[in-house]
């Protein structure tokens, strides 16, 4: 019995968009087009229920199609995004996620980008937008997201901690205050978080350090301001985490 081939992958369509802006901000919204949005100067970071995602420059967030989202820069922003039509075939998560964008990527995007740039033959758009879906599948992604918990005890105690991630409270505190022991607000907020409490908390240090540096902040008010010690100590974390001083990260 002969078997029906397989169809056609279809054509990907990509909406480009382009933003460059001293202060940019999109409150909650969804809508049935994937999206992704590269940071080219500053920093975007975006919200959802489950967590924020945050792209330093040269990186890029990706956003599933129909997922609830806020978006904001830090400070001075250039970035570009793309629509990604339904339908197209794409080999990314169904969850948000952080990448770092490689020359390859960069490259596609500017060829991309009909907003600065003349008009391109559909069959080359078409071809370009696939290569780029197909990089953006292997590109490793970046631990650059804090995840949120759903109960509503340790949902607000998380909140006041990325408000002020300086601030240090005891975990045998927090569990009392929240009608626990230690054990248990351990195994719940791992549960929840998928993290220790100490390691969610350095990622929240850490992710409102970026935001800081973008914002033109001194790496000594950065420091003191996320609840380090000095900025050595600081720089040591920053270096053990991204792989770079916070001086050159940006860079």
């Amino acid at each position: 019995m002969q078997t029906a081939p397989d169809p056609e992958p279809r054509s990907p369509r990509l909406i480009p968009i382009a933003k460059e802006a001293r202060r940019f901000s999109r409150g909650r919204h969804s809508h049935p087009w994937a999206h992704l949005i590269y940071a080219m100067r500053g920093v975007v970071s975006v919200g959802t229920e489950a967590g924020t995602w945050v792209a330093p420059p040269n990186r890029a967030i990706w956003v599933p199609a129909g997922v609830k989202h806020a978006t904001r820069s830090h400070g001075p922003v250039r970035f570009r995004s793309f629509l990604v039509e339904p339908g197209t075939k794409v080999d990314l998560p169904a969850t948000c996620c952080v990448m770092e964008m490689s020359g390859l990527a960069r490259a596609l995007i500017v060829r991309l980008d009909t907003t600065f740039s003349p008009p391109r033959p559909a069959d080359f758009t078409e071809r370009a937008a696939r290569l780029l879906l197909d990089e953006l599948g292997v590109l490793p992604t970046e631990p650059l997201n804090l995840r949120m918990p759903h109960n509503p005890q340790l949902a607000r105690l998380c909140a006041s901690l990325r408000t002020e991630p300086g601030r240090v409270i005891a975990i045998e505190k927090i569990a009392r205050r929240l009608g626990m022991s230690r054990s248990t607000f351990m195994r719940h907020f791992r549960q929840e978080t998928g993290m220790t409490f100490g390691r969610w908390c350095q990622q929240a240090r850490l992710l409102k350090s970026l935001t800081l540096l973008a914002k033109g902040e001194s790496i000594l008010n950065v420091a003191l301001d996320c609840g380090y010690q000095s900025p050595s100590a600081f720089a040591a974390v920053f270096r053990r985490t991204f792989g770079k001083a916070p001086s050159s990260y940006f860079a």
